[in-house]
């Protein structure tokens, strides 16, 4: 009875165990960001630090296409409409609306001649510049952590868009709809890289089938994980004597939850972009979903410049005050040529 009894336990010690594993780390989801909204801006010591990452808006602003469009179709509209001057070039003028769209903060060095009259208007990099903490209306470009360039006072105009707990830097008025930006990135992203690696299995691969030995079982375990990267797609074959039918079964886990999930993710993150920028979706060549279509192009193209170009036009204006030229003005925004 003791020898059955050993026998029966070397077999089952023998038998190979359940193999599992898991992958990825935990991310977290806490969204730092909202912490600055109990602080104002930072002073540095020199100059004052803005109140969000202006780094971070500049590599966020091509996370979604839809985000960038949404900047792109605005930049271009102004600029088309815009009316070039001595002092300010239509492309200087494209920079400076691309920032203050992008950063909500632009800034405008003027460049004066011996007698202190105005004869160039130039950007300067919003990504760059740093507001004075010590000394009024004087601004800083920050070559790099050990090179810094000092405006004179009066020399920079800075363009912002009013934030509700700081009045020395503007914040963008998108930035509600960040997270929906990310998110469609990371879901490009994972979409991508679940193609290259070939992980499009998604399963759990059931043996119920007596295994003669652990080379097999080895052998059948490399088979499946050659089947990830660079010829991902070719067959698997296995050879079991004697099996019984559903002796092994493939049960997928996600591969079709995963595809719905990916559409349903990026229309929805491309709504809340579209619904922060407010953008008619005809204008940034978005394609309709329903048969009916998005409607005429024109009535909405009419509507968005009254409501949303118009204001910043006037907004833009406010430079005239500044420098006391009518440098900036715009041509009347027309879709058809009346010529």
């Amino acid at each position: 009875m003791n020898a059955v009894t050993e026998a029966t336990d070397q077999v089952q010690a023998e038998q190979p165990g359940i193999e599992a594993f898991t992958f990825g780390e935990p991310e977290s989801v806490l969204d730092k960001s909202r912490i600055m909204e109990h602080f104002q801006v930072l002073d540095a010591g020199k100059w004052y630090e803005p109140p969000v990452s202006l780094y971070g808006l500049a590599r966020s602003f091509r996370a979604s296409p839809h985000h960038s469009s949404a900047i792109y179709v605005k930049r271009n509209i102004l600029a088309s409409a815009f009316i070039p001057h001595p002092l300010l070039s239509r492309e200087d003028f494209s920079a400076y609306v691309l920032d203050y769209l992008v950063l909500a903060n632009s800034y405008l060095e003027v460049r004066r001649n011996r007698l202190g009259a105005p004869i160039k208007l130039k950007p300067a990099l919003g990504k760059y510049v740093r507001r004075a903490s010590q000394e009024e209306d004087r601004y800083v470009f920050l070559h790099s952590w050990a090179k810094e360039h000092w405006f004179e006072p009066g020399q920079v105009y800075q363009q912002r868009e009013p934030d509700l707990h700081q009045e020395i830097y503007g914040v963008p008025e998108y930035l509600s709809a960040l997270s929906s930006a990310w998110l469609n990135e990371e879901a490009t992203l994972f979409r991508r890289r679940y193609y290259k690696n070939g992980s499009h299995a998604g399963y759990i691969m059931y043996v119920t089938d007596a295994i003669h030995n652990d080379t097999d079982i080895n052998a059948l375990r490399q088979a499946v994980k050659s089947s990830k990267g660079v010829g991902n797609f070719r067959n698997l074959f296995m050879y079991a004597p004697g099996g019984k039918e559903k002796g092994l079964q493939v049960i997928p886990l996600s591969e079709v939850a995963a595809k719905d999930e990916f559409f349903n993710i990026k229309n929805v993150t491309r709504d809340d972009i579209l619904a922060a920028h407010r953008v008619p979706p005809q204008l940034m060549g978005v394609m309709p979903t329903v048969t009916g279509g998005f409607g005429s192009v024109v009535p909405a193209a009419e509507v968005f410049a009254k409501n949303e170009l118009e204001p910043l036009q006037n907004r833009l204006s406010s430079i005239n005050e500044w420098i006391g030229i009518e440098v900036v003005r715009f041509h009347p925004y027309q879709l058809k040529d009346t010529a």
